[in-house]
């Protein structure tokens, strides 16, 4: 089958980690007899730095076109004194925006293998942890009315949602919960702000359509608490943009590093948007030191939920898999215990491409 992939490598590791994504996808393709055509295109800092804008036009219009967009990282200090609305970060919000995709997917999932890179005591992720966040990614306040007075004294960013955002959010929440552990905890903040008694109210008014799965709401400062308390007790959490931002980052946490983490933004039929949740890491970019691995399972999400490629994309993650097995690890998931070997972001991404074709040979003589 043949399909158009557009890559966003944008600042920082960006670069260094899409790089060792699109073998693991190059190695897809040839397993499997697939075609995939990448291009690549600006957005964030490096877009600004050509361009005068953070998503340049050409960049939108390639997106949409796509059948798939694979994002790396965006933004660092160089851009952080600019105006919001020229900061990289505009960028990604503006290429949400057009292509329209309303959900986001974090699935915190921990590796057995990297268990004891979670600061959590064994006790509370003995027998795995696997979450899956999904969070409004196109309302709320990052979109909502925002400025300052004429003084520069006072600013506000305003917290909106209609029912309809929340419905179509909540959807795929339910959906998701269904197809997993059947529990679905709605993440809001009722007790004090209006917009949140709107989820809750959409949510219980939808939950007739679901009577397998378990509804249950929080309180997003007890949902806090709840993930290194006793994460196990979470299977979906449904919630708005800021609290969906801040929730599934410290959920990465709970599962050993945010370099592990990857997401899925989809909406309605148009071209997903797939990137690893972590940030451009200026500090070490182009010194071989990132972990591309987030980015590789985002490879994995971008097959099964943008191309309908289901068994591909097991069999990335099964290659993710081995290779932790083997030992390697990157500086962020290091503990220095006996069986590791710390390697560099182009050793890791080889190591997964060899895992990945060794898996295809097996099968093809039998012994898979």
């Amino acid at each position: 089958m043949k399909f158009s992939i557009v890559t966003i490598p944008g600042d920082g590791i960006g670069p260094d980690v899409v790089r060792e994504a699109l073998g693991v996808l190059d190695a897809v393709a040839t397993r499997f007899g697939h075609s995939f055509l990448v291009t690549e295109e600006l957005m964030g800092g490096v877009a600004l730095d050509a361009t005068g804008e953070p998503l340049p036009a050409k960049t939108l219009a390639a997106c949409k076109a796509a059948d798939a967009v694979l994002l790396g990282a965006v933004g660092g200090p160089k851009w952080d004194d600019l105006p919001g609305s020229k900061r990289p970060e505009a960028g990604l919000l503006a290429l949400r925006g057009g292509l329209k995709v309303f959900a986001n997917l974090r699935p915190a999932k921990m590796f057995p293998q990297l268990s004891d890179a979670s600061p959590l005591k064994p006790a509370l992720i003995e027998g795995g942890l696997d979450v899956l966040i999904v969070r409004e990614l196109t309302g709320g306040m990052y979109f909502g009315d925002k400025g300052r007075n004429s003084a520069g004294d006072e600013a506000w960013d305003t917290e909106r949602y209609s029912r309809l955002e929340i419905e179509r959010l909540v959807r795929v929440g339910f959906d998701a919960a269904r197809g997993r552990s059947k529990k679905l905890c709605v993440v809001d903040k009722a007790n004090v702000l209006e917009s949140g008694r709107l989820w809750r109210e959409t949510a219980k008014a939808m939950a007739a359509e679901w009577p397998d799965v378990e509804l249950s709401f929080m309180y997003v400062d007890n949902c806090a608490m709840q993930l290194v308390r006793n994460p196990r007790q979470f299977d979906v959490i449904a919630t708005s943009n800021m609290f969906g931002d801040i929730l599934s980052d410290e959920a990465s946490m709970v599962t050993g590093s945010i370099g592990m983490l990857a997401s899925a933004s989809v909406g309605a039929g148009g071209p997903g948007l797939f990137e690893p949740i972590h940030g451009s890491a200026p500090d070490i970019a182009g010194q071989d030191k990132a972990n591309p691995l987030a980015t590789v399972l985002s490879v994995a999400l971008m097959l099964r939920h943008s191309l309908g490629l289901e068994k591909e994309a097991q069999a990335v993650e099964d290659a993710v898999g081995v290779t932790l097995d083997a030992g390697l690890r990157s500086a962020d998931i290091s503990t220095g215990a006996p069986g590791e070997r710390l390697v560099g972001t182009r050793e890791m991404g080889a190591a997964v491409r060899k895992a990945f074709v060794d898996q295809g040979l097996g099968a093809q003589n039998g012994r898979l």
